[in-house]
C-alpha cells in the first residue's frame, strides 16, 4: 500500500512538471509568431548606439531577467549594465545620459517603479527608450520609442498569478536580441575569448597561436646541418624534435628525438648523415588560428605529437610549433 501511494505522487509530479513545460513550450511558440519588424528596430539601435550605454531595467522576477540580459548581451559584444529600478528613484537615474539606450522589461507595463525612469527619458530625445510589454494600454507601451509587444501569455502555476510562462518567454527575447546583434557585428569566437578569460569557456577557445612556441625557442635548423650537431641541438632545446628548413628558411622537414634514435640504430657513420637524407618531409602544418582542441585530434589521428604552426595559407613558413603535452597542460582533450 505504501508502495503504491508513493508511485500515485510520483506520477502526479511527473505530470505536473510535463504541464509547466507544456505552458512555457506554448509561450515560446507565440513569441516567434511576435517577431516583426519592431524586433528589428530594436536591433538597429543596438548595434548602432554609438558615444551611449545600453541599459536595461525591470521590477522583480522582470527585474532578474533584465540582469541576464545585460550580462548575455555584455560577453557577447553588447557592452551593458543592469539598473536597478528601486534604486533608479535615489540617485542611480544619474547613470543615464544623452545617447544612451535604455531598455525596460515589464510584463504589465505599469510597475511604479519604472515610472520615474520613463518619465527621465522622455526628458532627452536623445535618450532612446524600448519598451518590452505585454499591455498595450500600459504607461510603458505608451511611451517607449520603440515598443515590443509580447504575446499575452498563460502562467504555468495555479491561478496564473507565478511569473513563470511569460520570465521564460522575456528570457528568451533577450537571447534572440544578443545573438542577432553578434551575428551583425561579426563578433567571433575569438573574441568571445576575450571577455571569457577564465573557465571552461575559454580553455575550449584556446587557439593553437596561443599555447605555440614561438621565437628562438623554435629548434629550427638546416637541411645541411650534420646529425652530430642535430643531437646538441634537440638536447638543448627540450622539445624532442626539430624543424628543418632550407636556405630560402621555408620549411623542408621535421625529426624527433625518436627518429633519430631509429636512425643511429640503422646507420654505422650516424654522425656524418646531412639531415635533408633522413628527415621527414613536408611535415604536418596547421594554422595559428585554429583551436587547440582540434590541433590535439590531429595529433592523435596522425599519431604524431608535435605539429608545425603557420599564418594564413604560408605553409612553408613556420611561426611556431605546438606540442601535444602543451595542449594536454591547459586541460583541452
Amino acid at each position: 500500500m505504501i508502495f503504491g501511494h508513493i508511485k500515485m505522487k510520483k506520477d502526479k509530479t511527473k505530470k505536473i512538471a510535463k504541464n509547466v513545460l507544456q505552458f512555457e513550450i506554448q509561450a515560446l511558440k507565440n513569441l516567434k509568431k511576435f517577431i516583426n519588424d519592431n524586433f528589428v528596430r530594436i536591433i538597429n539601435v543596438i548595434i548602432n548606439c554609438k558615444g551611449g550605454k545600453i541599459i536595461i531595467s525591470g521590477v522583480g522576477k522582470s527585474g532578474i531577467i533584465a540582469r541576464k540580459w545585460a550580462a548575455t548581451f555584455s560577453s557577447t559584444g553588447t557592452p551593458s549594465f543592469y539598473l536597478d529600478a528601486s534604486n533608479a528613484s535615489h540617485g542611480d537615474l544619474g547613470q543615464i545620459t544623452s545617447n544612451d539606450v535604455v531598455i525596460l522589461i515589464s510584463n504589465s507595463g505599469q510597475s511604479q517603479e519604472l515610472k520615474n525612469i520613463i518619465q527621465y527619458t522622455s526628458r532627452n530625445k536623445n535618450i532612446k527608450l524600448i519598451g518590452i510589454t505585454s499591455k498595450k494600454d500600459s504607461i510603458l507601451f505608451k511611451n517607449s520609442d520603440i515598443k515590443f509587444l509580447m504575446p499575452d501569455t498563460k502562467e504555468a502555476g495555479p491561478e496564473n498569478i507565478v511569473p513563470t510562462s511569460s520570465t521564460t518567454a522575456q528570457l528568451a527575447l533577450g537571447d534572440a536580441i544578443a545573438i542577432s546583434c553578434m551575428n551583425l557585428k561579426n563578433f567571433t569566437k575569438h573574441d568571445f575569448k576575450k571577455v571569457h578569460p577564465s573557465g571552461n569557456l575559454s580553455i575550449k577557445l584556446k587557439t593553437v597561436g596561443d599555447l605555440m612556441v614561438t621565437g628562438k625557442n623554435i629548434p629550427f635548423v638546416n637541411e645541411n646541418l650534420k646529425m652530430q650537431q642535430a643531437l646538441k641541438i634537440i638536447e638543448n632545446k627540450k622539445l624532442g624534435v626539430l624543424i628543418i628548413k632550407d636556405q630560402r628558411g621555408n620549411t623542408k622537414g621535421i625529426l624527433t628525438d625518436g627518429d633519430l634514435k631509429r636512425i643511429a640504430y640503422k646507420h654505422n657513420k650516424f654522425n656524418n648523415l646531412s639531415l635533408k637524407k633522413v628527415m621527414k618531409k613536408n611535415p604536418h602544418s596547421v594554422d595559428k588560428d585554429i583551436l587547440a582542441a582540434t590541433a590535439l585530434s590531429i595529433m592523435n589521428s596522425k599519431k604524431i605529437t608535435s605539429l608545425c604552426v603557420h599564418k594564413s595559407r604560408k605553409i612553408k613558413k613556420t611561426i611556431g610549433i605546438i606540442h601535444m603535452h602543451d595542449i594536454l597542460k591547459s586541460n583541452i582533450n
